[in-house]
């Protein structure tokens, strides 16, 4: 166990004190949740089954309104510091190079921050525990896992488990934030409405600077059999280390994916054949299309991967998931600070679970068709169509306000 030590909060109402809001998971998400409540002086106990921050390299990639809300939070310096800008980003055809390329700079009048910014998540992760350590308000119980949880009129009382044994917490509301396989969803029996896409993704990394190529730190690359997406990482030095995702078949061995030979090939098939490429590190894993039939049940609210989950290509699960976290938080200290009853929770659903069907799973789905597309005619068409927006400068700007997630926040702002 973890306590947190820490400086004076904000105040606020016994009642609050006396109850702290539970978060049932300790990745980014929680812990963004976490920070923002803990600075406004609410009581908050974050769960954590790892015995330290999770190390997980799969996300990278946080968007424009992403970095604004995190500014709201003062930890977005420290986040800039960390991470690499990325202004421009392409879409290429495997065969014939760049098809457009979009540069971030044509909506700065709309975001203080006009760029993709490039840092692990787990990263954000650590530089929200060290801010979230100067609250004494706030506890993060590590090696402490959510196991089930009872709720009334009146509070929740969440059940943990850890070494030492069982242990019960009685809060006022328990926000889900236990990634996909959600304890939280599960006790609740919410119904993870999607499907799991037939390839698996094969993720590893490079030290060879793909600039050299002409490539940006972000590039989508189209082909039937061997598309693949590339997002440049902070790493010892410039220029980075560039990340790499492809599909692979359900049917191949993981031994065989991960083989040294094989991830080379995969690397040569669009860079030269005749290097040989350093390899960092490689994973495998899995990709689904989900979201919950509903983000809350009485005084229990999920929020990012608990609530829905998408492919990478297009970098929005975590941002939607920190997105979640605020928009959640907001109607919480609303509830909490008698400004609101507790009605406006509802509001949480329908606001961010539309939004994520409307603009996350469909931006994303779509960006996969792209890609993958087998069809010939189908295929020209929709390159040709990227091709047109990207020389458009009205159409240039429509389309980077909805992958920049710009328009899925003012979407969300007019549900009611």
């Amino acid at each position: 166990m973890k306590d947190i030590p820490g400086g004076p909060p904000t105040l606020m109402s016994k009642d609050m004190e006396q109850k702290p809001v539970v978060i049932a998971g300790g990745g980014p998400v929680g812990l963004v949740a976490a920070l923002a409540l803990a600075e406004k002086g609410v009581q908050v106990v974050l769960l954590e089954s790892a015995n330290d921050i999770p190390r997980d390299l799969r996300a990278g990639t946080f968007h424009p309104p992403t970095v604004e809300m995190l500014d709201r939070l003062s930890i977005g310096a420290e986040l800039l510091a960390q991470g690499i800008k990325v202004p421009e980003w392409q879409i290429r055809d495997r065969r014939t190079g760049v098809v457009a390329q979009f540069d971030l700079g044509v909506i700065a009048d709309q975001t203080p921050y006009p760029f993709r910014l490039h840092c692990e998540q787990h990263k954000l992760s650590q530089i929200a525990f060290a801010a979230l350590s100067r609250y004494p308000n706030a506890r993060v119980l590590f090696g402490h896992k959510c196991t089930g949880f009872t709720h009334d009129a009146d509070g929740v009382t969440v059940r943990a488990a850890s070494h030492d044994g069982h242990t019960e917490i009685r809060g006022s509301y328990l926000i889900g934030a236990d990634g996909a396989h959600s304890i939280v969803r599960k006790t609740l029996d919410i119904e993870f409405e999607g499907f799991t896409w037939p390839q698996r993704f094969l993720v590893f990394a490079t030290t060879y600077d793909l600039r050299e190529q002409g490539f940006t730190g972000n590039a989508y690359i189209a082909d039937p059999d061997e598309w693949c997406a590339i997002f440049v990482q902070p790493h010892e030095g410039p220029p980075g280390i560039y990340r790499i995702a492809f599909p692979i078949t359900s049917e191949m061995d993981d031994q065989e994916v991960l083989s040294e030979r094989f991830v080379q090939s995969r690397i040569q098939g669009f860079l030269s054949p005749d290097m040989e490429y350093d390899i960092p590190y490689k994973s495998v894993y899995r990709v689904h299309q989900r979201v919950a039939k509903t983000f809350r049940v009485g005084r229990v609210m999920l929020a990012g991967d608990a609530a829905h989950v998408n492919n990478p290509l297009g970098g929005m699960g975590l941002n939607s998931g920190i997105h979640d976290a605020m928009n959640l938080v907001d109607k919480l200290l609303a509830v909490l600070e008698q400004r609101s009853d507790d009605s406006v929770l509802d509001l949480y659903d329908r606001q961010r679970r539309l939004t994520n069907i409307e603009y996350v799973q469909a931006i994303t789905i779509r960006n996969k068709n792209l890609l993958e597309e087998r069809d010939p005619g189908v295929r020209a068409q929709r390159l040709d169509e990227m091709r047109q927006t990207a020389a458009d400068p009205e159409q240039h700007r429509a389309f980077l306000l909805n992958s920049s997630m710009i328009n899925s926040i003012r979407r969300a702002e007019e549900i009611r």
